[in-house]
């Protein structure tokens, strides 16, 4: 197994598994780590390679790889689809579901391919744990079931307390975990502005999530918590933004005290007042409060947009953003 030497200062190749809950396009390079990248798993299986501009031809499937009882496959199906469903091409079938020498733990095997036939199939294989809830894919640790996005969605509608825009009804929540010294965060302010256009339904919420290979974010994530409280979402809105607008200033310490103060300045803020709101033990409880909830949904770097507890880059390409928030609504019955 392969690990990056040097993670704090390398961006995330999301693997095989993260596919799971975004999608098949490549997203490397999109997000700051917190954790060091899974490796290709190199133990999946290949699926044939198919003929070009036809669909892929899965082998069909031997009934003696169905050896575990749970999960069953059409739970298999069911969580494929939730996580996939919105890429209309993407085509799977279910290979092996087998018992493991771990009492209540199974490998399942699939093949996923588009119907295009563009894309070369790949085997991919992950293993349930006994509590039927989670999967371990590489190194990751993924909600599963039926509904995945479930759990997290409750525990985000109860506990996503950032500043926010649009609606205030919570029914389709766009939570942006972000960093403010974090480059690819500053590249996703475009897709946010984009959405709060076109999601005039939705409740987009900032949460801090400051990483700590970034010396001057936990002290701009204060100062953002204080905009909020002195000024309400609107003045923090105009300080995130002028905040990433200045990005570069937070490189120094006195850079990044003349950027956070001319970003006060700028959303109609006492930076005095500001400055001494944000050494308080309550704003920084409350900024380690937001990373800890980050940490409880997965959130492992930086963009990350949760909707409705599915997680996906916050830079992502737009359209590809786009697609899924309006699948997820139709997966949560919401009217558009």
């Amino acid at each position: 197994m392969i690990r990056v030497s040097s993670p704090l200062n390398s961006v995330r190749c999301l693997s095989a598994a993260t596919l799971f809950v975004v999608s098949s396009f490549a997203f490397n390079a999109l997000a700051q780590q917190q954790v060091p990248p899974a490796p290709a798993d190199v133990n999946a299986p290949s699926a044939p390679t198919p003929t070009a501009s036809a669909a892929p031809v899965f082998p069909k499937p031997d009934p003696a790889n169905f050896t575990a009882t749970s999960p069953t496959k059409e739970t298999i199906d069911a969580f494929l689809t939730e996580s996939w469903g919105y890429d209309e091409n993407r085509v799977w079938q279910v290979e092996e579901i087998l018992k493991t020498p771990v009492d209540g733990v199974s490998r399942v095997v699939v093949y996923v391919g588009d119907k295009t036939g563009k894309q070369k199939p790949l085997g991919m294989q992950f293993y349930v744990m006994p509590d039927g809830k989670h999967i371990i894919a590489n190194d990751d640790i993924l909600s599963f079931g039926e509904k995945p996005f479930a759990d997290y969605r409750a525990v985000l509608q109860q506990r996503a307390d950032g500043p926010y825009r649009g609606t205030a009804s919570k029914e389709l929540e766009l939570i942006e975990f972000a960093d403010f010294q974090c480059p690819h965060c500053k590249e996703a302010q475009p897709n946010m502005e984009k959405l709060a256009v076109d999601f005039p339904n939705a409740r987009l919420i900032f949460q801090n999530f400051p990483l700590p290979q970034h010396p001057a974010a936990a002290g701009a994530a204060a100062y953002g918590v204080c905009v909020n409280k002195l000024g309400g979402s609107p003045a923090f809105f105009q300080f995130a933004s002028a905040v990433f607008d200045g990005q570069d200033g937070l490189a120094t310490a006195d850079g990044a005290t003349l950027t956070l103060n001319s970003a006060v300045t700028k959303a109609g803020l006492d930076p005095a007042k500001v400055e001494a709101c944000s050494k308080t033990p309550e704003v920084m409880a409350q900024v380690k409060a937001s990373a800890q909830l980050a940490k409880e949904v997965n959130v492992n770097q930086t963009p990350a947009l949760m909707v409705n507890g599915r997680q996906i880059p916050a830079n992502a390409p737009y359209e590809t953003l786009k697609q899924i928030i309006l699948f997820q609504e139709k997966l949560d019955g919401i009217k558009q």
